[in-house]
C-alpha cells in the first residue's frame, strides 16, 4: 500500500564545499552585473544633468567638465569591483586563506618550541621536579583486574566471564583495604562490599553516595585519601585503570585465556616497565568456563 522512502543521497563535507563556492560566486557575479548596469544608467544620467537640464554647466575642472570625473570615478569603482571578483578571488581565495594560517599557525609553534626549550635550559631542576611531581609512584598502590587476551575487562559496565576462584581472590586480596574505583564501577556493585572503604572518582560535584563511601574528582585526591592504608587498591574501570597506572607500583591481573567482545579495556602493560614475578595457571572446569592465570607484576 505504501512505497519504500527513496534514499536520500548524503553529500560529503567536500561536496558541500563546492556546491557553497559556486552559489558565492554567483552571488558575487550578479552584483557585479547590477553595479555594471547602474553604472551604464547613472554615467547617461549624469551627461543628462549637465547637457540637458544645464545643471553644473559653468563648472570646469582641468578644462573637462564636472560629470567626466564623476563618470571616472564611478569607473574606478567598478573596475576594483570587477578586479575583486575574477582576480582576487582566484589568487587570493579560501584556499590561500587557509594556506596563510597554517603559516601563521606553524610559526607559532616553532616560537613556543623555542620558549620551551629556552626554560628547560634556564630552570631544569625546576622542569624535572615538575615530571617527577606528575609520575610519583606510590609504594604498593595495587591495580588489580582481571581481562582477556585482548585486555577486555567488561561490556555495559558488566563483567563478561563469572570466575568463583577469580571473585575468591579478588575478596581476600582486598578485604580491609581501599578499593579505588570509578563511578561506573561503583553503581555496578549494587551496595558497597563489605568490609573495604570505598572511594570514587567521578566528574559529579553533588553525588551521592551510602555513608562511609568517599567521593573524589581525580586520581590524585583518591590516592591522598587512601594515604593511610598500606596497600590501596585500583579495581576499574578501565579509563580509571589508565590514569593511575603511571602511580601504581604493583599489577594482580588475572589474565582470561580467551578474547572477548567487549567496551572497556585494561591498558596495555609495557614489558620494559613491569616485570612478571608470579604466574598461577588454572584449567577449566565445572566451576570455571574459561581458563586463566593469576599474574603478578611489579614495577622496575
Amino acid at each position: 500500500m505504501f512505497g519504500k522512502k527513496k534514499p536520500v543521497e548524503k553529500i560529503d563535507k567536500e561536496q558541500l564545499e563546492l556546491i557553497e563556492t559556486a552559489q558565492r560566486r554567483i552571488k558575487q557575479k550578479k552584483r557585479l552585473y547590477y553595479h555594471f548596469v547602474i553604472f551604464l544608467i547613472g554615467a547617461l544620467f549624469l551627461i543628462l544633468l549637465n547637457t540637458v537640464i544645464g545643471i553644473g554647466e559653468q563648472t570646469k575642472i582641468w578644462g573637462l567638465d564636472w560629470f567626466v570625473f564623476a563618470i571616472l570615478a564611478w569607473l574606478f569603482l567598478f573596475v576594483f569591483h570587477l578586479f575583486n571578483v575574477f582576480i582576487t578571488h582566484k589568487f587570493m581565495g579560501k584556499s590561500w586563506e587557509e594556506a596563510q594560517l597554517s603559516k601563521l599557525v606553524a610559526k607559532q609553534k616553532e616560537r613556543i618550541s623555542k620558549l620551551q626549550a629556552e626554560v628547560e635550559k634556564t630552570h631544569p631542576l625546576e622542569s624535572t621536579a615538575l615530571t617527577e611531581k606528575k609520575t610519583k609512584v606510590h609504594k604498593n598502590l595495587t591495580l588489580i583486574a582481571a581481562a582477556g587476551e585482548n585486555d577486555t575487562i567488561g561490556k555495559d559496565n558488566q563483567l563478561i566471564w563469572h570466575l568463583s576462584d577469580d571473585l575468591k581472590r579478588f575478596k581476600t586480596l582486598t578485604s580491609s583495604h581501599c578499593i579505588i574505583m570509578g563511578r561506573k564501577t561503583f553503581e555496578s556493585f549494587g551496595k558497597p562490599l563489605p568490609n573495604r572503604t570505598h572511594i570514587v572518582i567521578t566528574r559529579q560535584q553533588k553525588y551521592q553516595v551510602p555513608p562511609g563511601v568517599i567521593v573524589v574528582h581525580n586520581i590524585e585526591d583518591a590516592l591522598d585519601a587512601a594515604k593511610n592504608d598500606p596497600q590501596p587498591f585500583i579495581i576499574g574501570g578501565g579509563e580509571i585503570y589508565r590514569q593511575a597506572m603511571p602511580y601504581a607500583d604493583k599489577i594482580e591481573l588475572t589474565r582470561v585465556h580467551e578474547r572477548f567482545d567487549g567496551d572497556a579495556f585494561f591498558p596495555k602493560i609495557d614489558p620494559s616497565v613491569w616485570m612478571e614475578t608470579e604466574n598461577i595457571s588454572h584449567q577449566k572446569d565445572g566451576n570455571h568456563k574459561y581458563s586463566f592465570s593469576f599474574v603478578t607484576y611489579q614495577r622496575r
